[in-house]
């Protein structure tokens, strides 16, 4: 029998959640000419969370441009690109920094394909690095996905493994619709299996990632490792959750998680957004007009406060979800 290393054979080859995201552009970028990537210190600096890493090198400065430091400018270039034929991939290093760019984000580019009556699409990826956890502060550790998620027109992914990263930027490029990739700044070091070629991850698919009868937790990007965590803790006492990640809020794939809600009856979400305009307050509200009698028990949220991310780690810990978090909410609605 081979040897095992925390669950994997050994010798098992693993890539970080940062390779992944190299790896699935240069994917497409090989299989489409028309990929192009833009953003700050993406080319030969490899990108300031190193997910650019040996682009330039393989595509040159033709295909791979650094850009001043604008958001509006790598956004609205981006947004011109695509419009007369290209694809680009834009990144916003900071995803605090879409408020930055927001016009073209909200006003323009979602609303191009509707206004133009399909004359005109806007075939682009606009990458963002996302999430709190590393003490950078209020400027630079918002999850925002929420943000988008106000606006129709936009695809919004979050993928938390390696191979969905991978497979999911590959649906995300060839998408005709304009999709914001969020990368979890928290996630960038975790590790997982290489994806197979020609990876592609449908986007508006969500995925049970532990199955269990008694609750039902529902969880984006770095939250789905906390979700995972906490319902193996629930496990040991009795308890056993299942965990399904959404992966992406639009498309929202609501029927995984009804389908779900049939054998536990009881549902927890779990998101870094503040509570205030989170996402999981739209996905109970469906489960509410679709889904009620499924029900056992209320509905739960555990989700972010309604504060400015400290930089303190003792105090970001109190705003964000954690572990401890979760399973204090699932044992009070396994109990109800």
């Amino acid at each position: 029998m081979a040897d095992v290393i925390d669950g994997r054979p050994a010798g098992s080859r693993q890539i970080t959640y940062r390779e992944a995201v190299a790896e699935g552009i240069a994917r497409e970028m090989r299989r489409d000419p028309a990929v192009v990537c833009l953003g700050e210190d993406i080319g030969a600096a490899g990108g300031v969370f190193k997910t650019t890493v040996g682009l330039r090198d393989e595509f040159g400065p033709e295909r791979v441009w650094d850009t001043p430091i604008s958001e509006q400018a790598i956004v609205g270039a981006a947004m011109g690109a695509a419009m007369t034929g290209m694809r680009p991939v834009a990144e916003i290093m900071f995803s605090d920094f879409l408020a930055c760019c927001w016009d073209y984000l909200a006003n323009e580019i979602p609303k191009v394909r509707y206004m133009t009556g399909g004359q005109v699409t806007v075939p682009l990826v606009v990458r963002t690095a996302n999430g709190g956890g590393l003490g950078f502060g209020a400027q630079h550790s918002q999850a925002t996905e929420n943000w988008a998620f106000t606006i129709p027109g936009l695809k919004i992914a979050a993928p938390s493994t390696p191979a969905d990263v991978v497979g999911m930027m590959a649906a995300a490029v060839r998408s005709d619709d304009p999709v914001v990739f969020f990368e979890h700044k928290g996630l960038l070091a975790s590790k997982g299996a290489p994806p197979p070629p020609d990876h592609v991850v449908e986007l508006g698919r969500a995925a049970v990632l532990r199955e269990g009868g008694d609750v039902t937790l529902v969880a984006l990007a770095s939250m789905v490792p906390v979700a995972l965590r906490a319902a193996g803790i629930l496990s040991g006492e009795g308890i056993e959750a299942e965990v399904v990640d959404l992966r992406c809020l639009v498309p929202l794939d609501v029927s995984t998680v009804l389908a779900s809600l049939t054998r536990t009856s009881r549902l927890v979400t779990v998101e870094e957004n503040p509570y205030q305009g989170g996402w999981g307050g739209t996905l109970v509200s469906v489960v509410a007009d679709e889904g009620f009698g499924l029900l056992d028990a209320p509905v739960r949220r555990v989700a972010g406060e309604c504060v400015p991310l400290p930089f303190a780690d003792a105090l970001e810990q109190r705003v964000i979800p954690t572990v401890d978090k979760v399973v204090a909410t699932v044992r009070a609605l396994a109990a109800y």
